[in-house]
């Protein structure tokens, strides 16, 4: 019979992943919406780690911390993309949601607020440009989020930000 200490040491033992939620806004002319954190270079998409301790979902945490950056309450679209990054042993591996946030109207783009304390600025940046702000995985995962946008196809299952399967 195993005993709930047992059964911790099992869970201790496994191996253990980082899980972060984002989500993809565009304005009217298909530029999309990146924030600059104070935490560390370069530019990211509102988002971050999701709370799976407190039982929150991929879908939940993007919509908290897009409210929380950028003051915007928003419904979530589809699961655009799934990402499996891995930097080496060094880290753990992340698994990255992406959600499509939708097409923000100008009164919109003007009501966002940055939550002070982690981000310097955002910004509306063309599709060409966006591996320029969003280097590695995160820019190729995001240029294949706009591709699934485009196709209407579903969830693409990304690893490093490359198309599998």
């Amino acid at each position: 019979m195993t005993t709930t200490q047992d059964f911790a040491t099992y869970l201790a033992g496994l191996p253990r992943i980082l899980a972060g939620a984002a989500a993809l806004f565009r304005d009217t002319e298909g530029q999309v919406l990146l924030v600059e954190p104070n935490y560390r270079e370069g530019w990211a998409l509102p988002g971050g780690t999701i709370e799976s301790d407190d039982g929150e979902t991929p879908r939940q945490g993007a919509r908290r911390e897009t409210l929380e950056e950028i003051g915007l309450d928003v419904e979530l679209g589809q699961l655009l993309a799934v990402d499996w990054v891995y930097h080496g042993p060094d880290y753990p591996p992340l698994v990255a949601y992406l959600y499509d946030g939708g097409v923000l109207t100008a009164s919109e783009l003007k009501s966002i607020q940055l939550q002070e304390e982690e981000l310097l600025s955002w910004r509306l940046v063309p599709r060409e440009e966006l591996t320029e702000y969003l280097p590695g995985s995160l820019g190729l995962r995001v240029l294949v989020a706009l591709d699934v946008l485009e196709e209407g196809a579903g969830t693409a299952e990304l690893e490093n930000g490359k198309r599998v399967g």
